[in-house]
C-alpha cells in the first residue's frame, strides 16, 4: 500500500469566498458547511465517476477525502476521466496520487489521502470503517459487495452508483434503513456477464450525471438531511431520452445474508493463496500477494533492464516483455499483466520474472 498525506485546512467554515454560494443555499447554510468541514468520506475507484465525485467532494468542502485506487492513467481513460491530462497518462500516474494533487489545487483547505491499492478483504475494512460516508466509483460487483459488508458491519451509509454505454443507475443505501446490495441483487453476476465500459463503451455525460445525483444524495447525508434522501433507485439512459425511479422500499429482506443475518462473506473470503482476477475488457490480469511486500522498485528495474524495456516512476514499474506483454509491478508486490486475459499465463509470467 502507498500512501500520502496531503494536508490542508479543515476547521469550521472557510473565511475566505470560497463557499459563499454554498452558504447562500438555505438547506446547507453555515450549519450544514461546518458538517461538511469536519465530514470524513472514501471514495473507491478514482476512474470516470470516482473523479466527478472527488471532485464535487473537494469543492463542497468536505473536510477529509480518502481517495482509493489501484490502476494508474492511460490515454483512453481522458476522455471521460476529468480530473486528468495528457502528461498523467504518459506518465503512468497512478490515478489516486494524480486526483489528488489536481484536487489539493482545487482546494488547499481539505485533508486529501491518496491510497495507491487494490481494496480486498485484507484491507477493507482497515481503508473504510473510519468514515461517514462510502462513495462507488467502482466498475467491479465483487468490491462493491465488500463496501457492501463493510457497510453492514459498521453501519456506515453508501452511495452505489454504476454507468456503461448510455445508461446510469445510483442508490443511497442507509444500514438499518434501506435494503442493501445484497438484498437488491443476492451475489455479484458472473464474471464476463456484465458489459462494462471496455467492451460496450461509455459516453462522458452519464457519468456526471450519475456521479452528480450521488453527490448530492452524499451532501445530504452529510448535512443531515435525510428526510430529503431519495430512497428510490434511480436509472438514466441519456441517448435513448429515459428516466425512472423505481421504489425499492420493500426489497429489503429477512434473509439477507449481510444486513440481516450479519455474515460478512465478501469480508470473510478464504485468502489462503494469492488472489488472481482477470480485469474484464482490459486483456489484463491482477496478481495480489497474500503477503504484501516491500519491492525497492529500482532494484527491479535494474534487474529487469536486461530483459527488457522499462518505465519507471515513484509508484510503478512497468516492464515491457515483448511487444504484446507488460509486467507493471507496485511497491506491495502487486501486479498487472497487460496483454492477456489467462490467468495460468499470468500467473507463469508472475512466477518467471517475480517468483512466487
Amino acid at each position: 500500500m502507498n500512501t500520502t498525506n496531503l494536508r490542508g485546512e479543515a476547521e469550521g467554515v472557510s473565511t475566505s469566498n470560497r463557499y459563499s454560494r454554498q452558504l447562500l443555499f438555505a438547506p446547507i447554510g453555515e450549519t450544514g458547511q461546518v458538517r461538511l468541514g469536519t465530514a470524513r468520506v472514501a471514495i473507491v475507484g478514482m476512474g470516470a465517476l470516482g473523479t466527478v465525485l472527488a471532485n464535487h467532494m473537494a469543492r463542497a468542502g468536505v473536510g477529509f477525502l480518502r481517495l482509493i485506487d489501484r490502476d494508474f492513467v492511460e490515454e483512453s481513460n481522458l476522455q471521460r476521466q476529468m480530473l486528468y491530462d495528457e502528461a498523467d497518462a504518459a506518465a503512468s500516474e497512478p490515478k489516486a496520487m494524480a486526483a489528488a494533487k489536481r484536487l489539493q489545487q482545487a482546494n488547499s483547505e481539505i485533508t486529501l489521502e491518496p491510497i495507491v491499492s487494490d481494496l480486498n478483504a485484507i484491507n477493507a475494512e482497515a481503508l473504510l470503517s473510519d468514515v461517514d460516508l462510502i462513495l462507488d466509483g467502482t466498475d467491479n460487483f465483487s468490491v462493491r459487495f465488500l463496501i457492501n459488508d463493510v457497510s453492514a458491519k459498521h453501519r456506515i451509509p453508501w452511495i452505489y452508483g454504476g454507468a456503461v454505454s448510455s445508461r446510469g443507475v445510483s442508490l443511497t443505501i442507509i444500514p438499518g434503513s434501506t435494503p442493501c446490495l445484497r438484498c437488491m441483487f443476492g451475489q455479484s453476476p458472473a464474471q464476463g456477464t456484465a458489459e462494462t465500459c471496455d467492451t460496450a463503451g461509455v459516453i462522458g455525460p452519464i457519468i456526471h450525471t450519475v456521479a452528480s445525483h450521488q453527490s448530492t444524495e452524499a451532501l445530504k447525508l452529510l448535512v443531515g438531511a435525510h428526510e430529503q434522501l431519495n430512497r428510490k433507485m434511480v436509472h438514466w439512459d441519456l441517448w435513448h431520452n429515459q428516466h425512472a425511479a423505481v421504489d425499492v422500499s420493500k426489497a429489503r429482506k429477512a434473509d439477507c445474508p449481510a444486513c440481516a443475518q450479519e455474515r460478512y462473506e465478501y469480508l470473510e473470503q478464504d485468502l489462503g493463496e494469492d488472489t488472481i482476477q482477470t480485469l474484464c475488457g482490459r486483456n489484463s490480469v491482477q496478481i495480489q500477494p497474500l503477503h504484501a511486500g516491500s519491492f525497492h522498485l529500482e532494484e527491479w528495474a535494474a534487474k529487469w533492464s536486461q530483459l527488457g524495456s522499462i518505465e519507471l516512476n515513484p509508484f510503478l514499474l512497468k516492464f515491457h516483455i515483448n511487444d504484446t506483454l507488460t509486467l507493471v509491478l507496485f511497491p506491495d508486490g502487486r501486479v498487472i499483466i497487460q496483454g492477456t486475459n489467462d490467468p495460468i499465463q499470468a500467473k507463469s509470467l508472475y512466477s518467471r520474472y517475480v517468483g512466487m
